[in-house]
């Protein structure tokens, strides 16, 4: 979307209604209220590139349609009124969300474009909403979409609905904002310098059913000297905060979070990729580790078994350990090389001309339609 703006289109960036909130025993449901709340506050908000970023008051619920009836007419008043006021009309619908799916028809759209990078039934750990209702979500979703991205391998393939619409829209990266970590002119941020060496690192969600909690156990016991550090929003629960070599560390901005990683001896991915959500990730910060050109470490997804070449792909917890083990022995100059080559040619940019490209074939066949 900041590619689209720089290119001088209106965009409106709705952030995510979500797919509902935990239960009411879940340990995470009172933070999640308050960061919910927090959105709300910010209301619209202007981006350097011209993005409006809007955070529009919704109900957390979509297991009744009278709940959902009521976002569809707050979100679409809220949404259309801001649209009016950046004379926006008719404009392109992306929505990447199965509860977005009633906002289809809201907005007098001249397209819909539906981005799934997700299996979004399988997410049964962090919303309380009946699968089944998410299933007919996401398959309405894509029974009205003009175009269907699939942002994984695994998700593509095993698509069945809107086939003739469908298209994989991989992951991108911004090349030059993480090649600059191997500039050894880049001082590493001290929160991070401060923590001895070798240093094993990771940034993003960390939830206790997404990091393989195990993994890192094994790794305190077997490989006591090494440093793991985690830089993201920690959910509750966690049985790793305790052990003396995992470090935690808060949000960082996207802006200097290539200094964060510039302290990384090996950047990893260490997911439970036997959950079956997990299992269809396509995690951008893989290609964003590439990009800076240290070794990775990852655990099996399907998105980057054709990168093997790369990467080094984990099958167990034991070889999770014996790569990064390789990884911090590593002393093939060409090998940094190698890595960022892989994912130089895979920016936002080309993405953007990608997208771009399809967008206009459908609004081309729409205005004839109409015609």
């Amino acid at each position: 979307m900041r590619k689209f703006a720089r290119a001088g289109n209106k965009v409106i960036f709705v952030n995510s209604i979500s797919m509902g909130l935990p239960s009411l025993g879940h340990k995470d449901l009172l933070p999640r209220i308050k960061r919910k709340l927090g959105s709300y506050s910010k209301l619209a908000r202007e981006t350097e590139e011209g993005i409006t970023v809007v955070s529009p008051a919704s109900l957390p619920f979509f297991g009744t349609a009278a709940a959902r009836t009521v976002n569809r007419r707050a979100i679409s008043a809220q949404i259309n009124r801001l649209a009016r006021r950046r004379g926006l009309s008719r404009p392109i619908l992306w929505i990447a969300i199965p509860t977005a799916a009633e906002m289809i028809g809201a907005f007098d759209e001249s397209a819909v474009v539906y981005q799934v990078s997700d299996k979004y039934d399988a997410n049964t750990m962090d919303h309380a909403t009946d699968p089944a209702l998410i299933r007919r979500l996401h398959e309405h979703a894509i029974d009205a979409a003009d175009l269907i991205f699939y942002s994984g391998r695994k998700l593509f393939n095993e698509a069945t609905r809107g086939c003739d619409r469908s298209y994989l829209l991989e992951q991108g990266v911004d090349y030059d904002h993480w090649q600059r970590v191997g500039d050894v002119t880049m001082a590493v941020a001290p929160e991070v310098a401060n923590i001895p060496r070798p240093r094993i690192g990771y940034f993003g969600a960390i939830e206790p059913w997404l990091v393989d909690q195990e993994l890192i156990k094994r790794a305190a016991r077997d490989r006591p000297e090494w440093h793991w550090i985690f830089i993201g929003n920690k959910s509750r629960g966690l049985e790793i905060e305790d052990l003396p070599t995992t470090h935690f560390l808060p949000p960082v901005a996207y802006a200097d979070l290539p200094r964060f990683a510039a302290g990384f001896d090996v950047c990893v991915l260490p997911w439970e990729t036997e959950q079956s959500f997990t299992s269809y990730g396509s995690a951008i910060k893989v290609r964003e580790y590439l990009a800076t050109g240290k070794p990775v470490v990852i655990a099996p997804l399907a998105e980057y078994e054709p990168m093997g070449d790369v990467l080094r792909i984990a099958r167990s917890r034991e070889e999770f350990l014996r790569l990064v083990d390789e990884a911090l022995a590593e002393d093939d100059p060409q090998a940094r090389a190698r890595r960022q080559a892989a994912v130089a040619r895979g920016t936002w940019d080309a993405r953007a001309e990608y997208v771009s490209d399809l967008l206009e074939k459908v609004l081309g066949n729409t205005n004839q339609t109409d015609q």
